[in-house]
């Protein structure tokens, strides 16, 4: 298979480790190269809670006892992920991202939209214009396209020369409302009671009904219909295993994963997906 051209839009910081890190390892490993881009250029810095652990649990605001895990360890980056995003942060690549503005769609052959959570650094990668023209030109361009978790928020929110959006039309899935729920009520109500809505990237306003600025409802609007949102299937082989948040897809295990493919756009939920995500996406460059 030819060698392509990656894109990886980043956030200058708390992008998830995970769906990064591994990516772009599967990527490499392909035979591609991967570039990055981050606002201003300068190297993005992945999301400390996710790579560590500390500070998910009930007691981690107290220095002495930051490194005594158990929310911690369910909830962060598994070893795999770690190690690659050690090996990542030594990638010059990476180390020499380009800015948002300096983006042109013919420099690429490929484009992946990773997520995170956290909204002190999530905020300014979703919401920038100039990311979001550049979205929508990638888009119109039929080149493959990849997004994970609220990467596909960013997705959503890219717009098509009509002005509609760039998944209007199209089948996706992306972080569920009852995962992003289940996650904040673990670490608001037993872990980070001090800074509670860390897994929240958006709040409600008042008056608004529960879930309203999750990502799912958000990219559902988006959509054509909101049935174009594809959740598991409760039928679905392995359905407890891809939808309890408990297991992770790896190498050699794609159970967990729930990926969908409409054309050459490829979504998935979160980083137990991103093995069985970034194959399929190298499967689309090929393609």
């Amino acid at each position: 298979m030819p060698a392509k051209t990656v894109l990886i839009a980043l956030p200058n910081r708390d992008f998830d480790p995970s769906e990064v890190a591994v990516s772009w390892q599967l990527l490499c490993a392909a035979g591609h190269r991967v570039r990055f881009a981050t606002l201003d250029g300068e190297p993005a810095v992945g999301d400390p809670l996710m790579l560590t652990g500390e500070g998910l649990d009930p007691w981690g605001w107290l220095p002495g006892l930051r490194r005594f895990k158990l929310l911690g360890l369910l909830l962060h980056a598994r070893r795999g992920a770690r190690e690659a995003y050690r090996d990542l942060l030594a990638n010059s690549e990476f180390r020499q991202p380009l800015r948002y503005d300096q983006l042109a769609v013919a420099d690429f052959d490929g484009l992946l939209l990773p997520g995170g959570h956290w909204a002190r650094g999530m905020r300014a990668y979703l919401e920038n214009e100039c990311l979001q023209a550049f979205v929508g030109a990638f888009f119109a361009s039929a080149k493959p396209v990849a997004a994970i978790c609220h990467g596909v928020l960013l997705a959503a929110r890219s717009r098509r020369a009509d002005g509609r959006s760039a998944l209007y039309g199209r089948q996706t899935t992306a972080l569920t409302w009852a995962m992003e729920q289940s996650a904040w009520n673990l670490t608001r109500f037993y872990g980070r009671f001090w800074a509670p809505n860390y897994y929240r990237t958006y709040l409600e306003a008042p008056g608004e009904p529960a879930g309203h600025m999750s990502v799912q409802a958000e990219v559902s609007r988006a959509l054509a219909n909101p049935a174009d949102f594809l959740e598991v299937p409760a039928t679905a082989p392995d359905h407890l295993r891809k939808t309890s948040g408990l297991h992770r897809d790896s190498p050699t295990d794609s159970r967990p994963a729930w990926v969908v493919c409409d054309g050459y756009y490829v979504s998935a939920r979160w980083p137990g997906d991103v093995h069985s995500f970034a194959r399929r996406f190298i499967e689309l460059l090929a393609e």
